[in-house]
């Protein structure tokens, strides 16, 4: 599981960030993840035939949240799952302190501690990933990375 440890709010995350007006979704998924990690990745899931002209199907998440900002700001959170397809694993110090690939045991040792609802979906996505693909053999990194988008 490719993570990052987020300067601004001092906690471990996998990658993400927001959804510009001008793309949707996938393309925010795909977006953050080169800023965030210089890969380029590929959104896992599928992808439905579209029926008629004017439709473009997306790749659904594969979880759905709602966390609170603040009392009265939320954040849609979409957790897409995805594997790397070429690039070099670059930290963007920017925005993070560091960046490393955890495996589901690993998660635990990180500090500050990530949160239990982080770890849930790091170790749901390491585990079906694997399930899917037990001998996935990729030259950047066998594990799986998420990547999170949210408006």
């Amino acid at each position: 599981m490719l993570v990052i440890h987020h300067r601004k709010l001092d906690r471990w995350l996998p990658l993400g960030g927001h959804v510009e007006l001008d793309e949707d979704p996938e393309q925010a998924a795909l977006r953050e993840a080169r800023e965030e990690s210089g890969f380029e990745v590929e959104l896992l899931g599928e992808r439905p035939p579209t029926t008629g002209p004017g439709t473009r199907a997306l790749i659904a998440p594969r979880f759905l949240d709602i966390h609170a900002i603040t009392d009265t700001h939320e954040h849609i959170g979409m957790l897409y799952w995805a594997r790397p397809k070429n690039g070099t694993l670059t930290l963007a110090r920017q925005e993070h302190h560091d960046i490393r690939w955890c495996s589901a045991d690993e998660l635990d040792q990180l500090q500050p501690p990530m949160s239990a609802a982080v770890k849930w979906y790091c170790r749901k996505a390491i585990e079906e990933i694997s399930m899917v693909s037990p001998s996935m053999s990729s030259p950047l990194r066998s594990e799986p990375a998420t990547v999170c988008a949210g408006p």
